[in-house]
């Protein structure tokens, strides 16, 4: 037997790693590897075909497939821009918050050297309604670090409940549509999914909305019946947070045997969750953090070779969904928060220490972290969470990863 092998003639970790290097998949182990900014293979298949696009909702507008997520440093990165508009990726997501602005501004400063590309391009911003300032100016702020006259589509950034998207928000968007700013309007979610697209899917003037979607949530009977709603609806939909990763530092030997039987097939288990959610055609695409070229070339190869999962591929990804359920944060924050008289935003710290642990991109972690209230982080060592962790339904152990944030990212 190889040395390499468990005893039950398995490859382990280390025997894992050399053919994933091999074969230039950086196929993921404890689901971030793959994802790492720091990481890029000198080996990187770049994709022979035009990439495919999909309407955006009633608008009939045509975009890729895989968006270009903009969380990471576009300003010493603009052969990323280049590269994505080659390989037919013409939808470009940023908002004011990356990077203090830099994603924006790194934008900006591609679409001054090429004016030309400019129409090329879908190109998406988003502000929360959680910082300081009102729409209208942030927006003008946004545009000019952009160097643009409009956003093809404005989101706003990260809402909780349905009900942030008041009559005043529908009047603006109004205002910005006719004054040529914004040419499509929608909102984002992490938290409490559902209930969000379940109303937007009510609201006629809602064009598009962003949130998380992938192997683990798109089979529960309410997700899928929100998403059904809101294309029934005409609404242009884009998935995030495709790969499912969560708040715990996975190192599940599941895990690896999943990419390894991936990997015989010719595909990474990253690939394989960006094919599970292709496969629904209600997605007009996926936003997915690229930062560096072997990523964004992966990605791009997955997205036009249009490969079909078989019955046996999902249901492998389902049985790894079940085995590691207690990792992942649903975002079901409307459980969980509501047994505090004070909100305490438990699916945004966990979704800080996802980008940590699962990401593995630290500065993002941080940065997110940061701009949580002083007092709501203060809270995060000084509650009792046991009444939320009844009632969570994955179990996780909230009160240890609050405090572990609260340590982590400080």
């Amino acid at each position: 037997m190889s040395s390499h092998s468990d005893k039950s003639g398995k490859p382990n970790r280390r025997e894992f790693f050399k053919k994933a290097a091999a074969i230039g998949l950086g196929a993921s182990v404890g689901g971030s590897s793959f994802w790492r900014p720091h990481q890029a293979s000198a080996q990187i298949t770049i994709p022979k075909e035009p990439m495919p696009r999909r309407s955006f909702g009633r608008s009939g507008i045509m975009v890729s497939t895989l968006s270009l997520g903009g969380m990471f440093d576009i300003l010493n990165n603009r052969l990323m821009l280049a590269k994505a508009l080659d390989w037919g990726i013409n939808y470009w997501d940023t908002a004011e918050f990356y990077g203090r602005g830099r994603s924006e501004e790194g934008i900006g400063r591609w679409f001054a050297r090429n004016p030309h590309t400019r129409k090329q391009v879908f190109l998406v911003t988003k502000l929360s309604p959680r910082r300081e300032g009102d729409f209208t100016s942030r927006l003008e702020k946004s545009l000019k670090r952009l160097h643009t006259d409009y956003v093809d589509l404005f989101f706003v950034h990260g809402i909780r409940s349905i009900n942030e998207m008041e009559s005043s928000l529908k009047s603006w968007a109004q205002s910005m549509k006719k004054a040529g700013k914004i040419k499509l309007f929608g909102f984002s979610t992490h938290s409490n999914m559902e209930e969000c697209l379940e109303g937007a899917a009510k609201l006629p003037w809602i064009d598009g909305i962003m949130f998380t979607y992938n192997y683990r949530l798109m089979h529960e009977p309410r997700m899928k019946e929100a998403v059904q709603a809101c294309y029934r609806a005409g609404i242009g939909l884009t998935a995030m947070k495709t790969q499912g990763g969560g708040p715990v530092k996975s190192d599940s030997e599941s895990e690896i045997e999943m990419a390894g039987r991936f990997m015989q097939k010719g595909f990474s288990d990253n690939q394989a969750k960006l094919m599970a959610v292709w496969q629904d055609k209600r997605i007009a695409s996926i936003c997915s953090q690229m930062p560096n070229l072997t990523i964004m070339a992966t990605n791009a190869v997955a997205a036009v070779e249009q490969t079909r999962l078989s019955k046996s591929d999902r249901a492998l990804l389902a049985q790894y969904a079940e085995e590691t359920s207690g990792d992942y944060c649903a975002g079901c924050e409307r459980l969980c928060s509501e047994v505090f008289a004070e909100r305490v935003p438990i699916s945004d710290v966990m979704r800080c220490l996802m980008y940590f642990h699962s990401y593995q991109d630290f500065g993002l972690a941080h940065s997110t972290f940061e701009t949580l209230p002083t007092q709501t982080k203060e809270l995060l060592t000084q509650l009792d969470f046991s009444a939320a962790e009844r009632s969570c339904p994955r179990n996780l152990p909230i009160g240890k990863l609050m405090r572990e944030a609260a340590t982590l990212l400080v």
